[in-house]
């Protein structure tokens, strides 16, 4: 990018013509003071080509000398953006009532992971973990600023990998221990399940306290409905023992009031979402509750393109002296 520190030195350009038309009646009028005696003597008053052309090339010379006094420079600028960002633990409930059919296209847990994906794609600045929970909990993804590898465990939970159950406080508290050291503003646990707090050591209001005196928010999100909702089970056939898989309609146990003081408790708001459209709702309202601030700084620096223009000004300057010079026809 260019710019012209000093462009009000261009008008000088409108004197290039001016100058080139000047010299021309001037040349004209030195060769034939009297142009009617030059009409009876047959001359045709026309300036020798090369004395016109050094005219001109004097007058063509203010044309660079004015751009290079106008001091073209081009510009070297950059931003430096300092983000503000959130450290944010996602406490997901891998428990096996999360393969319920009730959310389309997948099963609760197919489409919480893709929310959820989608949500991590549009906070690039904030720090990320993921907790996974079932009747027990562990750490799959530390806070990390690596989504490429946070979006790769994240597609890596399935159900059945830890102890069945619904460990909602121990969850919690595992999140918590992820941020219990962290320095960021603001510091923030998504707790999502489908269920009610049915097994574990914490019980999930004693760890909403604990959220509050870390300065930790809580969101809470429901996902799915109670009552009998379509689960895929898995078995054996015990006469040919082939693996078979029915859906049956099964009783699912919730507790929205829990959530709901634990999000109370920790300074964090409640969610519930009925199907896949809502979670993503669901998703959005917390993603503009927890802004990401930013700070930018921009640094301007300008090297000077001038040199070119003023040396090709001097150029045209003097090739024109010269060619006058050479003509030799008439005086300057």
């Amino acid at each position: 990018m260019m710019r012209l520190a000093s462009p009000g030195w261009l008008v000088l350009t409108i004197a290039v013509l001016v100058l080139a038309v000047l010299w021309m009646l001037r040349r004209r009028w030195q060769r034939f003071p009297f142009p009617d005696v030059a009409l009876a003597l047959g001359r045709t008053g026309r300036i020798p080509e090369r004395t016109v052309m050094a005219g001109v090339l004097v007058a063509l010379a203010l044309a660079p000398l004015a751009i290079a006094l106008a001091r073209p420079q081009e510009v070297l600028s950059r931003r430096l953006e300092r983000a503000e960002g959130v450290d944010l633990v996602v406490a997901l409930d891998v428990s096996g009532s999360m393969s319920a059919l009730d959310f389309e296209p997948t099963d609760r847990l197919g489409v919480a992971k893709e929310v959820i994906g989608s949500f991590l794609d549009g906070r690039a600045d904030d720090r990320f973990a993921l907790v996974v929970f079932a009747g027990a909990a562990v750490t799959l993804c530390p806070l990390t600023l690596d989504h490429t590898v946070a979006q790769h465990l994240l597609d890596e939970v399935e159900i059945g990998s830890l102890p069945d159950g619904t460990a909602i406080g121990l969850g919690l508290g595992t999140a918590l221990a992820r941020l219990r050291h962290s320095e960021a503003d603001s510091k923030v646990v998504v707790l999502v399940t489908d269920g009610s707090n049915n097994t574990g050591q914490l019980d999930p209001v004693n760890a909403a306290e604990m959220a509050a005196e870390l300065d930790i928010t809580v969101h809470t999100v429901l996902v799915g409905r109670g009552g009998m909702v379509p689960v895929p089970i898995v078995d054996r056939d015990p006469r040919t023992g082939r693996v078979r898989r029915q859906v049956r309609q099964m009783e699912m146990e919730i507790n929205p009031e829990l959530l709901a003081e634990v999000a109370r408790i920790a300074g964090g708001s409640s969610f519930r979402a009925r199907d896949s459209e809502a979670l993503k709702e669901v998703f959005e309202a917390i993603d503009a509750l927890e802004k990401t601030e930013f700070t930018s700084t921009k640094l301007v620096r300008y090297r000077e393109r001038f040199e070119p223009w003023a040396w090709a000004a001097l150029v045209v300057l003097l090739f024109g002296v010269a060619l006058e010079g050479f003509a030799g026809k008439t005086p300057w």
